[in-house]
């Protein structure tokens, strides 16, 4: 079956609660409210292994990195003391907030004296590196305080977001609020400097508009949405260009115009991510419906016209983010993992506005595929960059100099399960088919949702859920864009369901009832929107959520001169010992026979070419 891929359609934001109390105690009733991961016990067979290498591999990698193989812990001693040099690239302490955030999203489910030990003495040395003003951030401690907040692209406000962040992770994670003390003076010390009538500023690298929002919701404090609200209105207006004494192009900063005012995508990819799903969470509280009209145009520019079939998006090495409309190359595709990891948190965001399954679609795309790729099966090497198509020189690294994208994974894979459930007035929503149990609180109502599943290989999923009371809540379960053909029963008794936008409705359920999805999940050839010149003549390979790939290794009498037809046929077969358990799929035609791979699974044995876009033959 043809389709084409540069996804669809437009609408928007928001909201992003954590903490493990009763759902009911929200900000918004109004809203779709996420299920904490806390209450998720993630049980299938697929994200499982991941969890498990998160806590035996991703967390040693980065802890022995962050203490042994570089200086980034080291700069925190020196900063206490006040001397010595300070090693690594100016933005390097947010690698160990963000790593902080993984452990503490890890203690949440998985308890570890040991683990919350090493935290512990992270988080004394980073209290002993804050100056007494509240100022944090080693690279200006150790090269000259008198140069601080000079430069709006050195990244102080970007570490102090990813200290704020690891800081309310923490705190939930063990009720321990040292770092987080630590995080409010900082962000007190922002306060004095900046805001009106005081200093402007325009944060080079996004992401303390969304930090500074979870701590106004961990702290009940106004002043730090304020904050965050005040700038985001900063953007546009010059004051980057005419207040910094660094280059300032104000495209690639996502300074051109007002924020309310943008209308397609430019610059730097993960910065963009940052400051939309900063955006998401102000307008959801401020109720600003400039914002919300923005994003709705900025994600139809993103998915519409910027996207890559593995959900990636950065089509550029020069800027790490965006050239032209419809300009996707393969071969030098960006796609940084960080990128991807965003397009999940905004996607997130608006979703739980809306309540329109799309924005699941193109999370559940940028999941399984585009972040996924950025880790290695055995949870210890890492991508920097995503490309679709490799001669067979781009590796998997244990580090990077730049090491954002590993401390990223190391932060999202414990949090997945965030993205299972939601809540709302009238609904219970189902968006992501993963094996769990989930003990939560509803109107006051003790709840156990059961789900249980083989996805993404197969596409059958039932569900249980037990309360102690009637919750008088709509099952909204999501089908998604990916699928054609389905069934629903309860209690092996077939029904239909209305669609809402894109979620089967099931109003007549009651607690102890099984209910199933029977999802069809054929093997398809997928084409690109035709003014993507790189992929004219040229198909993918996808199957349920997983967008596949060839791998030199499997093909290699045919990989140079593989092709698909028309008359391709395709075999698929499930393989428990490969590649830690996967569906391969096999393409037949008169003349060659292929192999194909979950894009997520390349680079996991030797060297070799890789591509995504095969070559098409009417």
């Amino acid at each position: 079956m043809k389709r084409y891929i540069l996804l669809s359609t437009v609408c928007l934001v928001l909201w992003n609660c954590t903490g493990r109390k009763d759902v009911q105690n929200q900000d918004s009733l109004k809203m779709i409210r996420q299920v904490d991961f806390s209450h998720v016990k993630i049980t299938d067979n697929f994200w499982s292994p991941r969890l498990d290498k998160h806590v035996s591999a991703t967390l040693p990698v980065c802890i022995n990195q962050i203490e042994n193989q570089t200086g980034r812990m080291q700069n925190f001693v020196n900063a206490a003391i006040g001397k010595g040099e300070h090693s690594g690239i100016f933005f390097d302490d947010s690698d160990v907030y963000k790593a902080l955030e993984g452990i503490a999203y890890s203690l949440i489910n998985n308890p570890n004296p040991e683990l919350e030990r090493k935290a512990d003495e992270w988080i004394d040395k980073i209290a002993a590196a804050q100056q007494e003003d509240g100022y944090i951030n080693t690279y200006y401690t150790l090269t000259g305080l008198e140069n601080r907040w000079t430069n709006m692209d050195k990244h102080e406000m970007y570490c102090a977001g990813h200290m704020i962040e690891a800081a309310v992770a923490y705190y939930q994670a063990t009720g321990k609020r040292k770092l987080l003390d630590v995080s409010i003076r900082m962000a007190d010390h922002m306060i004095s400097l900046f805001g009106p009538d005081k200093r402007h500023w325009v944060p080079g690298h996004e992401e303390i508009e969304l930090a500074l929002v979870k701590l106004y919701r961990i702290t009940k404090e106004q002043k730090y949405l304020d904050f965050a609200y005040w700038l985001l209105e900063e953007r546009g207006h010059g004051y980057g260009s005419k207040g910094n004494e660094g280059e300032w192009d104000p495209f690639y900063y996502q300074d051109a115009v007002p924020v309310r005012d943008l209308e397609s995508i430019s610059g730097h990819a993960v910065r963009c991510m940052y400051l939309y799903c900063g955006m998401a969470d102000v307008a959801a509280l401020k109720h600003d419906t400039a914002y919300i009209a923005a994003m709705d145009r900025l994600w139809d520019d993103v998915v519409l016209r910027n996207m890559y079939v593995t959900g990636g998006i950065g089509s550029s090495k020069n800027n790490e983010g965006f050239t032209d409309d419809y300009d996707l190359p393969n071969l030098e595709a960006y796609c940084e993992t960080c990128a991807s990891v965003g397009m999940v948190y905004w996607n997130q965001r608006m979703n739980q506005f809306t309540g329109d399954s799309k924005y699941i679609d193109v999370l559940e795309r940028s999941m399984y595929n585009g972040a996924l790729a950025g880790v290695s099966l055995s949870g210890d090497r890492f991508f920097y960059v995503n490309p679709l198509e490799s001669k067979g020189d781009h590796h998997r690294q244990e580090w990077y100099g730049c090491a954002c994208c590993p401390s990223q994974i190391s932060r999202f894979l414990p949090s997945v399960g965030n993205y299972i459930y939601g809540i709302s007035v009238n609904a219970l929503w189902v968006n992501l088919f993963i094996g769990n149990t989930t003990q939560l609180a509803i109107d006051g109502n003790d709840v156990i949702l059961k789900q249980e599943t083989n996805y993404p290989w197969d596409g059958l999923v039932k569900f249980s859920i037990a309360s102690n009371l009637p919750l008088n809540k709509e099952l909204r379960i999501r089908i998604p864009g990916w699928c054609k053909s389905y069934s629903l029963s309860i209690n092996d008794k077939d029904i239909y369901a209305p669609i809402e936008k894109g979620y089967a409705v099931i109003s007549n359920w009651k607690s102890g009832d099984i209910i199933s999805l029977n999802m069809d999940m054929p093997v398809e050839k997928v084409a690109a929107d035709p003014r993507v010149k790189q992929n004219v003549g040229k198909q993918a390979v996808q199957r349920g959520p997983l967008v596949y790939c060839l791998e030199e290794i499997d093909n290699k009498k045919d990989f140079d001169r593989s092709k698909l037809t028309t008359s391709t046929h395709f075999k698929v077969q499930q393989r428990t010992e490969f590649l830690g358990g996967i569906t391969t799929i096999q393409a037949v035609t008169e003349n060659q026979q292929l192999l194909f791979l979950p894009y997520y699974a390349w680079d996991n044995r030797e060297a070799g070419k890789m591509k995504v876009w095969i070559d098409y033959q009417e």
